[in-house]
């Protein structure tokens, strides 16, 4: 188990690690056992299907939907979370759940020498900020993606990123929490009926090699 003390900065790894799923899988975990008492964790992934960089957030969701979970899951391909509808399902999740732990999952821009790399931390995000919009901050944890480079010219920068990269970031990043969930939150009892959200596992075609 990786030791993520609170004095100490984010967990970040390749997505082609060797060991990324189980390594970022113990990552989350640990922050999600650090959860307040009876609180709800709640993943929301975030971006649009309409830009192939910024897709990587309802990839993850779509692809989280495919695996064995228990968390409350906000985004996905068919459902994204985005700029538009952001500060409303911010509002939906605080007025239907009552104590929610958010993990929050973007893509993100940044030097080359760091694409593919996954960034674990405690604290809220801030989406749009790469390509200079104004977005309200989301998070008790967050989950990044450095899907290509920033700096210049980022929505064409988003627009032509390869769908190849975006899709095994995405992979990593669902198995990881597929695997935190059956290491730290509780499963459901069998004479209680499973949330909507609670999905069956799969053998996804994807793994780190």
């Amino acid at each position: 188990m990786l030791n993520l003390h609170k004095d100490k900065g984010p967990f970040r790894i390749s997505y082609n690690h060797r060991g990324a799923i189980e390594q970022l899988g113990d990552a989350i975990a640990e922050l999600i056992s650090e959860r307040p008492v009876h609180s709800t964790v709640v993943v929301m992934c975030i971006g649009t299907d309409r830009s192939t960089g910024d897709a990587l957030g309802p990839l993850v969701g779509s692809e989280l939907m495919e695996r064995r979970h228990c968390f409350v899951l906000y985004g996905t391909l068919d459902q994204p979370v985005h700029a538009v509808n952001l500060e409303e399902t911010i509002a939906r999740v605080h007025r239907e759940i009552e104590r929610p732990f958010v993990i929050a999952i973007d893509a993100s821009l940044g030097q080359v020498a760091n694409i593919g790399q996954i960034t674990l931390a405690r604290g809220s995000l801030q989406p749009g900020a790469g390509v200079h919009k104004q977005l309200p901050s989301v998070g008790d944890v967050h989950i990044t993606g450095i899907v290509n480079v920033g700096g210049f010219m980022e929505y064409f920068v988003l627009q032509n990123t390869r769908l190849s990269l975006v899709f095994c970031m995405a992979n990593v990043i669902a198995d990881a929490l597929s695997y935190a969930s059956e290491l730290r939150v509780p499963a459901v009892e069998e004479d209680v009926q499973p949330p909507v959200h609670l999905t069956m596992p799969r053998f996804p075609f994807f793994r780190n090699k």
